[in-house]
């Protein structure tokens, strides 16, 4: 895997084999973040990465210097690889990573987000409450955005603050926005 552009540009880290985790792909990545560039700043943002994985996107917004990161997932070996990673690029300042059930963490957190990004397992059965909790408990700024990723058998339009759903190859972005 590579980070794609900021001052991690082209670095390049490589997930150990059986890794409890599917990162993002590259295109899929790219084009998010194309588009992300595109409607809004990323610079100087509360960013919440939910099932973070390998850390594959909170390293891309912290290249871009997109402000905080906290990255949260629930497998040892995953928040391990991130703190190491983070450590190695020398962005740990700006990375808080936590070991919980994401669904756990938003129903207790107390902080607020410019934007939260989720990626769960694709046969995840939790996204409907997962979605109806970031929006429902406000966890959203004023301006602030969710991004779901997910297969193309999961279909989130019918949820509250639905805005619109990008798909990059067999990867899908659904975005929301805080309702009230």
């Amino acid at each position: 895997m590579r980070v794609i552009s900021g001052i991690l540009k082209a670095r390049r880290f490589s997930v150990p084999k059986n890794f409890p985790s599917r990162p993002t792909t590259d295109f899929a990545k790219e084009g998010l973040f194309n588009m992300l560039e595109h409607q809004m700043s990323l610079y100087d943002l509360e960013i919440l990465d939910l099932c973070s994985g390998t850390g594959n996107i909170s390293f891309e917004f912290l290249s871009r210097e997109a402000g905080n990161v906290t990255a949260v997932d629930s497998n040892d070996r995953c928040v391990a690889f991130i703190r190491k990673t983070a450590a190695e690029f020398g962005i740990s300042k700006n990375l808080q990573t936590i070991r919980a059930d994401i669904q756990q963490f938003v129903g207790r957190t107390e902080r607020h987000y410019d934007l939260i990004f989720a990626d769960p397992p694709y046969k995840y059965e939790g996204y409907i409450t997962l979605v109806q909790k970031i929006i429902d408990r406000e966890l959203l700024n004023e301006n602030g955005t969710l991004i779901v990723e997910h297969g193309k058998e999961t279909n989130l339009s019918a949820l509250g603050g639905y805005q619109f759903t990008r798909n990059y190859g067999n990867v899908h972005f659904s975005f929301f926005k805080r309702t009230s």
